[in-house]
């Protein structure tokens, strides 16, 4: 078990505390939840195949590594939907060579995201997504970027903020923390 902490300890950012274990499951299975009861009951996706894979790995960003500079709000939402609106224009005009327009949107997407400021490597798989993706997302069009990027992310960062910031030992985000560390410290 000591082997297994040692190693946790050097792939994870997180303090390595069972409360904050428990945490970041509690805010997955509520994030993953919440998404799939709006696009199962509100937008009636009974197969939910608006639920996008990428927001699998946002979850575990934003909430098993809420200090990373990756997970932050503007990360989070901004690589999301500049990825999105790359992947859908991307199968737009390459839609003939879907070998060329996977590695260019995923590529594109990267390089916007990197430019902007808001690199979060699930954007990467949004973008292939658009271009991979079901019938049904390619008829979506530019409405992928809406639904069910946009309000997907959303609903996850709406979640963080609130499951994220209910025990004293985590702070999302990462700029809460520096305001709590600097203004509201004891010292």
């Amino acid at each position: 078990m000591k082997k297994f902490f040692k190693q946790f300890k050097k792939v994870n950012s997180e303090p390595i505390e069972k409360a904050n274990i428990i945490w970041s499951w509690i805010a997955s299975f509520l994030g993953i939840l919440a998404i799939s009861y709006f696009h199962q009951d509100v937008l009636n996706d009974k197969d939910l195949t608006l639920v996008i894979a990428s927001f699998g790995a946002s979850a575990v960003l934003i909430y098993g590594a809420v200090n990373s500079p990756l997970a932050q709000p503007r990360n989070l939402v901004g690589g999301h939907i500049l990825s999105a609106i790359i992947g859908v224009a991307s199968f737009r005009i390459f839609n003939g060579n879907i070998l060329f327009c996977s590695a260019f949107a995923v590529a594109t997407a990267i390089l916007v995201m990197q430019l902007t400021l808001t690199l979060h490597p699930p954007g990467g798989a949004t973008a292939l997504i658009a271009v991979i993706g079901s019938e049904q997302i390619h008829e979506l069009g530019f409405l992928y970027v809406l639904v069910p990027v946009a309000s997907g992310s959303l609903i996850l960062l709406l979640i963080a903020l609130l499951v994220n910031n209910i025990p004293k030992h985590r702070s999302y985000p990462l700029s809460l923390k520096e305001f709590r560390e600097k203004y509201l410290s004891d010292d």
